[in-house]
């Protein structure tokens, strides 16, 4: 790799992280030109046939994880919710053990998973403090990326959410993330309000361009559950014109089989 996975998050300059979902999806992206990826925690909920929001636990999602690691040679962030329980010193558990499976790093939420309340203040940064020390210590470079939920949730309005990533950068984070900011005026209130990379969700803010975005300041674009929900809606549309109307038409647009082929066994392009 010419950069590091750290040295990608640069302001100004964003880098679009692509989240995957299983090899194929890893190796596709990697092929197409990804220069980083990740999982992504709906993605993996919808492959086992359960909704977000608290209910993969940590060892399915460092297995998950580790099988998107030994897809391609790109760097992996984690998705990985709430870090899998409440405590600060749970945070740093799931710190080392993202890293013994190759993670580059990983992104922690201040939600109280499953039940969509944030974390009070103080506990918040306490959780990103000590999950910060742990990767610091690491042997190897880890990015921890602080996420505030609650501002998605409407569980708090964007002056709390900007009063949370201020302390959570302070508390040691490498990079930031407020969830669904709905237009580039906002994404560029809160890239000027922290001075470490921001990232920003691209299905939350809509008609935008990756140069509007760096104008914005934005260091890291994530595709969250975009990709698959994409992939989803393809199959809900085709199939309901074939069970619901015997119309097989919509196949007809289909990459063909040779292209896939390359893409997910090769991580090429034809």
């Amino acid at each position: 790799m010419s950069q590091s996975f750290r040295e990608l998050h640069a302001r100004g300059n964003p880098f679009v992280l692509a989240n995957a979902w299983d090899i194929g999806t890893a190796r596709l992206f990697a092929g197409l030109g990804a220069q980083a990826l990740a999982t992504s925690s709906g993605a993996h909920a919808f492959t086992l046939g359960r909704s977000d929001l608290g209910t993969v636990t940590r060892d399915e999602a460092l297995a998950h994880a580790e099988v998107i690691v030994s897809a391609t040679s790109l760097p992996v962030s984690g998705d990985f919710e709430n870090g899998f329980g409440d405590a600060p010193d749970i945070m740093e558990e799931t710190v080392r053990l993202s890293a013994e499976i190759g993670l580059a790093g990983i992104s922690i939420e201040d939600m109280s998973l499953p039940d969509s309340q944030p974390y009070g203040f103080d506990l918040a940064v306490e959780r990103i403090r000590a999950a910060s020390a742990t990767a610091k210590a690491l042997p190897k470079d880890f990015v921890l990326v602080a996420r505030a939920d609650g501002f998605m949730h409407g569980a708090y309005d964007l002056d709390e959410a900007i009063r949370r990533i201020q302390a959570f950068e302070a508390a040691g984070a490498d990079c930031v993330y407020v969830p669904y900011l709905k237009d580039l005026e906002t994404v560029t209130k809160v890239c000027n309000s922290v001075s470490v990379p921001v990232n920003v969700g691209i299905s939350t803010v809509e008609h935008v361009s990756l140069q509007d975005f760096a104008g914005a300041g934005v260091a890291r674009i994530s595709l969250g559950m975009a990709m698959a929900t994409a992939a989803n809606t393809a199959v809900y549309n085709i199939s309901t014109s074939i069970f619901g109307h015997g119309d097989f038409s919509g196949l007809g647009s289909n990459l063909s089989y040779e292209i896939i082929d390359i893409c997910v066994t090769r991580g090429g392009a034809k």
